[in-house]
């Protein structure tokens, strides 16, 4: 699906757990809201009945790979016709944490394969204006989770969080933009604000 019949800013944030994805979207939202934009914030999956059962099975255990596929599929095509649609048309800021990108990784990290991922989700999604890929080295993810108390689900394995990196970073679409999350929080969403800073300007000129 093309970007001609939108107005907004589709904003898109990614990466494997752990690299700091929430904290960026809290920047990302008060700057534009600074602007006198409006902002719309969501993620993936969402809190619609296909993305609780999702949630609940990484902590429960796994569907088979295109039982898992086909849930993102529907969870996805709700989000774009309820949320991400209606709010470009609004000339809003839609801010994701987590969008198709994620989807081509981690269930390209159990077999699919990406690129027809991508391209199966491209036939209805809004593609984003922009994709701010955090990238940190799995170790440095998997403490992050520890800190903050998360526990480790199927998701988060050493070994899954490498493949899905590398998936993440071979990823080929020009509104990637690969953000070295290896650093503060602070720096991190500062590099990023300043990407998003850029999008905006652009429009405006």
């Amino acid at each position: 699906m093309g970007n001609s019949a939108k107005r907004g800013f589709l904003v898109v944030v990614e990466g494997v757990d752990g690299a700091g994805k929430s904290t960026v979207l809290r920047h990302l939202a008060a700057h534009c809201k600074d602007r006198g934009r409006l902002v719309i914030s969501s993620r993936e999956p969402t809190d619609g009945p296909h993305g609780r059962r999702l949630r609940e099975t990484a902590v429960h255990g796994r569907l088979p790979l295109e039982a898992e596929l086909e849930l993102f599929m529907l969870d996805r095509r709700a989000h774009v016709a309820e949320l991400i649609t209606p709010g470009l048309q609004r000339d809003a800021v839609v801010l994701l944490d987590r969008y198709y990108f994620s989807t081509a990784a981690y269930q390209g990290a159990r077999g699919a394969d990406p690129e027809a991922v991508l391209q199966m989700n491209e036939e209805f999604a809004p593609v984003p204006d922009l994709v701010l890929l955090l990238d940190c080295a799995p170790s440095l993810s998997l403490e992050r989770i520890l800190t903050r108390g998360g526990g480790v689900d199927a998701f988060e394995k050493m070994e899954a969080l490498e493949a899905v990196r590398n998936i993440f970073l071979s990823l080929n679409r020009p509104c990637i933009r690969v953000v070295d999350a290896s650093g503060t929080p602070e720096r991190v969403a500062g590099a990023c604000v300043v990407l998003v800073e850029e999008l905006l300007a652009a429009r405006l000129n």
